[in-house]
């Protein structure tokens, strides 16, 4: 025979069945099923509810509940590792996790309830008081100072500079906007190459601000004499190489 539920409220199927479980002491591992079923449907047929909403929640639950009861009855089915199923197991881990929040629910609302007791006041100090700072006189804040003293507090700033530095990051180099793109140097020295018509490699190099200039200008020559816009030339070993526009 069922025990006799006199609660109204509960906050769902889950809260409903933990609440049988401890009424009934029983081990949540090992839920009589058949007793806890009888036991939630006399709760379900007792209850006064007129929002459909809810009443469909405990329903689906009385459902569950009744399908295992079933299970129950049948011989246990085996997994592929070939140990039986259990058909309360994601019931009871339902009702572990469920347990679980309440409780701590329950303490949030203890700590908040302790909050609520607490008072604070703001600040009401004169103004002149926080605005006092005491008096520092130097030589008694350098009283017993040594330039070894000095030099040890030196040292040990050095250092914790030092451990601050991140050992990878810093070994990293900048990242800096190249000067000028292959494109643009290109371009550059093809309308040097218009106006002068013949130069000295030396020299146009020599006019580069930079060595990444330098590298980009060799790079935007090799460039142009690819596509047949310059020629390169030497009249002896050792001389000065050349540069003819043939545009």
């Amino acid at each position: 025979m069922g025990i006799p539920v006199k609660l109204t409220v509960f906050e769902g199927p889950l809260d409903l069945l933990l609440h049988l479980i401890e009424k009934n002491k029983v081990n949540i591992y090992d839920i009589p099923i058949v007793e806890i079923t009888d036991q939630y449907m006399d709760y379900i047929h007792q209850m006064e509810r007129e929002d459909l909403n809810i009443m469909s929640e405990f329903m689906v639950m009385a459902a569950t509940l009744i399908s295992i009861k079933c299970k129950m009855l049948l011989p246990k089915e085996v997994d592929e590792e070939g140990e039986e199923k259990d058909p309360r197991e994601e019931l009871v881990r339902q009702l572990l996790e469920y347990k679980m929040y309440k409780y701590m629910s329950y303490e949030l609302r203890d700590k908040m309830a302790e909050a609520a007791k607490s008072i604070y006041k703001l600040p009401s100090l004169p103004k002149e008081v926080e605005d006092y700072k005491e008096p520092i006189d130097p030589q008694e804040l350098l009283a017993g100072m040594t330039l070894a003293k000095l030099h040890k507090i030196f040292e040990d700033v050095l250092r914790r500079q030092e451990n601050k530095k991140d050992p990878i990051r810093s070994k990293f180099g900048k990242i800096e906007q190249e000067e000028v793109s292959l494109p643009e140097k290109m371009s550059d020295v093809e309308l040097y190459a218009r106006t002068h018509k013949q130069f000295s490699f030396r020299e146009l190099l020599g006019k580069q601000a930079s060595k990444f200039q330098v590298v980009v200008t060799f790079l935007a020559i090799l460039e142009l004499m690819k596509t047949g816009k310059i020629r390169i030339y030497q009249e002896h070993i050792f001389d000065d190489i050349q540069i003819a526009s043939l545009i």
